[in-house]
């Protein structure tokens, strides 16, 4: 811990050494950039400083958390165990951030090129804006090392507190940990956007959002793609084990089990916390980008400041709803043996959305309403601006009802999936949970489809009039009023990581089998210890855990399309300011172009599926040949042999690291290459190549991630019933839900997860892309570029499956 605390100052103090060097008088005189902000009036920038001081507070808070749950007790066996999986996790975001430097080489070049080369931004200007992309990719990365610093000190304490046969505790660690990841990241990341918008001057205050924006996006999407191959690598080579040597979960002979651990930390805490740090910042930027590009220029200060406060009061929302809701759980379940795990976490997140759509009318009628200082056409509308940012606050708290129908313990898709199991085995198995996947997608679309459509209605009265684009306004707030719950919602995402590991920490402690160690627990920490309850508790938290985590994807990716949405009208903005054309005229079906970059935006998102798939089941392939061959059951020790484990870990990480690069450089190609292929030479019409490609990969990737993702749920909460609820473990009934999970565990944590960061990193680094090409100093060579970058393009498709391919044995 000091010496990540130290690595961690070090890094800050650095990167705050850079900013106060180019944070100087001389940078006022830099070039211009696409996006001048306006100057903030004094009492606008006095609110939002009082916001910073509540986003310190907030940081204080996750702070607080963070020593609260340390403080907890745990016995020596489990803290071992918890520490091997911390050092591990420790050395795999090592390596990922030494290959998060490679990647940022290619980010960096792009943002040079068209801010030195094309809008001839001064030297200074473009270090300046390169910082703020360093500080977003850091920003990614250095959330998610906390993220597993927290997670990694309380998943012990929670495989402990099961002993103690009081399952609220075991509940109240694991979603104190998950408040403080995700009140903390939420705070960091409006400290850094305040900063922007405070100090930053006004001609380098809008490209620095980009930046921003692109270098968390950068992060995330490398992170999330890498950590949801290596982490459902290493979960089917353990859990394969279970079938083909009829051993427990978690069994520590199995050297796959540490490195299920380490996934879990790597796939869903470090993936899902940079992700949401990331999801924060673009869809902010994505309003901002809107707002000075579409909004009466009179006007943009009093929005900006308003949907800024918005988001720094949901910090005391969530915190407010956290302890409502403490208390609550604490007088129903204080003194029980028996919880309901899900039901807590199901209030959490209503008392929040509740307790925020009331601040969100009351602070929106004393900021826009007929008692304020705000122009007379944002007065009359306060209400149609509250009542569509509140679509998204509730529908961040429907969302997860929606999702729990497909992928709860307790829903009629999941125990169909068992049903099925009973006399079908895997086949039926597998074929039940692609029914919830498919059911979910139509459901849940469906709900999309009713919060966007009051938001375009509630968007004609009266916005027309103050912008253009009304509607598409719209659809970026309820994005963004989905994120005023975003602390609860990470907060609900990162405790399932903490139960999973839990789980497995209990059984690689042996804590059973050491020698009295009832007395010596009883002796030390007052209280004697009930080992069966202990993992009855575990496995239903765990469930619970699996339930939220599912539940938090359709969220994090709702908010990636419909902010998309706005970035992509921000684009079209653009085009229609540098070209100078209508964008009806060229952005219409009857438009061969429109209908090219539609089919092109889907082909690149099932390659992405089929990828990220066979980079696991690759690496599984691997993991599973090598588990087989150096498994050890027939000798006196109970533990797997370090070197074993080490090496599985290491397996993982090499096909996670294969198969990150490889996608990356292939979203990155595609990107750049319809971007390229769009450029005006002939006239306009090729354009709409790439706005329908964007729109076409957040469609695409919409439904192709619902429906993977709780599919997957459902296979994973099946073989939970049947541990559960059903107690069969070890029976053929149990082989067919491993088997269905194994098929889930790619689905729902590797392609599903990760086509959040790849849509907005698509989406924000297309907006840069499509600059370049319009520019009429590049866009005559632009095509002859997008042709070079789409062979790229191609050869690391092909690679994705020829150079990943699991090959024939000699």
């Amino acid at each position: 811990m000091v010496n990540w605390t130290k690595k961690a100052r070090a890094c800050w103090s650095s990167i705050l050494g850079f900013f106060m060097v180019l944070f100087s008088p001389a940078l006022a005189m830099a070039s211009e950039a696409n996006l001048v902000l306006p100057e903030l009036a004094a009492e606008q920038s006095k609110l939002l400083m009082m916001g910073l001081v509540v986003c310190v507070l907030g940081m204080l808070f996750g702070l607080y958390q963070y020593r609260k749950v340390k403080k907890y007790p745990a016995h020596k066996s489990m803290l071992d165990v918890a520490e091997t999986i911390y050092e591990t996790c420790k050395t795999y975001l090592i390596q990922q951030g030494k290959f998060l430097l490679i990647l940022f080489v290619f980010i960096g070049l792009c943002i040079a090129f068209y801010f030195g080369y094309l809008q001839h931004t001064g030297m200074n200007g473009v270090l300046f804006i390169l910082m703020w992309t360093i500080i977003g990719m850091m920003g990614s990365y250095l959330v998610a090392w906390y993220g597993i610093r927290m997670n990694t000190v309380a998943n012990s304490r929670t495989a402990f507190a099961g002993l103690e046969v009081k399952p609220n505790k075991v509940f109240g660690i694991a979603i104190d940990a998950g408040m403080s990841i995700g009140v903390l990241l939420v705070s960091v990341e409006l400290i850094i956007m305040l900063i922007i918008l405070l100090f930053v001057p006004r001609e380098l205050a809008g490209a620095s959002f980009i930046g921003f924006a692109i270098g968390e996006s950068l992060g995330a999407s490398a992170l999330r793609i890498a950590g949801g191959i290596f982490t459902k690598i290493a979960d089917i080579g353990s859990d394969l084990m279970k079938i083909v040597f009829g051993i427990k979960e978690d069994d520590p002979r199995n050297p796959g089990v540490i490195a299920d651990c380490t996934g879990d930390n790597a796939g869903d805490s470090i993936g899902p916390t940079a992700d949401g740090f990331e999801t924060y910042g673009v869809t902010g930027v994505a309003l901002v980008t809107f707002i000075v590009l579409a909004v009466a220029p009179a006007l943009q200060t009093t929005l900006l400041t308003w949907i800024f406060t918005m988001r720094i009061l949901m910090i005391i929302t969530s915190v407010v709803a956290f302890y409502i809701n403490k208390g609550l759980t604490q007088a129903k379940y204080g003194n029980s043996q028996d919880m309901d795990f899900e039901k807590p976490l199901t209030n959490l997140v209503w008392i929040t959305s509740i307790l925020s759509i009331a601040v969100t009318y009351i602070v929106s009628y004393y900021m826009l309403g007929p008692v304020s200082n705000a122009a007379p056409e944002l007065q009359s509308m306060w209400v149609v601006l509250a009542t569509i940012i509140s679509c998204g606050t509730l529908g961040a708290a429907i969302i997860p009802e929606f999702t729990k129908i497909f992928t709860s313990p307790k829903s009629a898709h999941t125990e169909e999936v068992v049903k099925a199991s009973r006399e079908g085995g895997a086949s039926l198995n597998i074929l039940s949970g692609l029914v919830a996947g498919n059911f979910s997608a139509f459901w849940i679309g469906m709900v999309f489809l009713v919060l966007m459509f009051i938001a375009y209605v509630a968007s004609g009265y009266g916005l027309e009039s103050i912008m253009i684009y009304p509607s598409i306004f719209a659809f970026g707030l309820v994005a963004f009023g989905m994120l005023g719950m975003g602390p609860v919602t990470i907060a609900v995402d990162s405790y399932g990581p903490v139960t999973d590991n839990a789980q497995s920490i209990y059984e690689l402690s042996l804590i059973e089998t050491i020698p009295k160690v009832d007395k010596q627990i009883e002796k030390e920490f007052g209280f004697k210890p009930d080992f069966d309850r202990a993992k009855h508790y575990l496995e239903a938290n765990d469930g619970a855990g699996n339930t939220f985590k599912a539940t938090a994807k359709p969220v994090l990716i709702g908010t990636a399309v419909v902010g998309a949405t706005t970035m992509i009208f921000s684009l079209i903005l653009v085009i229609k300011n540098v070209l100078g054309v209508q964008p009806e005229s060229i952005l219409t079906l009857l438009n061969p172009y429109t209908l090219f970059g539609f089919i092109c935006g889907g082909a690149v998102i099932y390659w992405f599926a089929g990828a990220s798939t066979q980079a696991v089941t690759t690496g599984a392939y691997r993991a599973v040949e090598y588990i087989k061959r150096n498994i050890k059951l027939d000798t006196n020790s109970q533990k797997a042999a370090t070197e074993n484990s080490k090496e599985v870990v290491k397996i993982c990480t090499q096909y996670a690291q294969a198969g990150m690069f490889n996608i990356f450089i292939g979203i990155f190609s595609f990107a750049l290459a319809f971007a390229c292929l769009s450029a005006p030479v002939n006239g306009a019409t090729p354009v709409a190549l790439f706005v329908s490609y964007l729109i076409s990969i957040a469609i695409f990737g919409l439904f192709q991630a619902v429906f993977m993702a709780n599919a997957g749920g459902a296979w994973d909460n099946g073989k939970k019933i049947v541990e559960v609820d059903l107690k069969e473990k070890g029976t053929d009934l149990h082989d067919a839900t491993v088997v269905g999970d194994t098929v889930g565990d790619p689905f729902k944590d590797t392609t599903a997860v990760a086509l959040n960061p790849i849509i907005k990193f698509t989406t924000l680094f297309g907006l840069l892309a499509m600059e370049i090409a319009i520019s009429p100093a590049f866009s005559n060579i632009a095509p002859y570029v997008g042709i070079g970058f789409l062979l790229i393009a191609l050869i690391f498709v092909w690679r994705t499956f020829y150079r990943m391919r699991i090959e024939k044995e000699m």
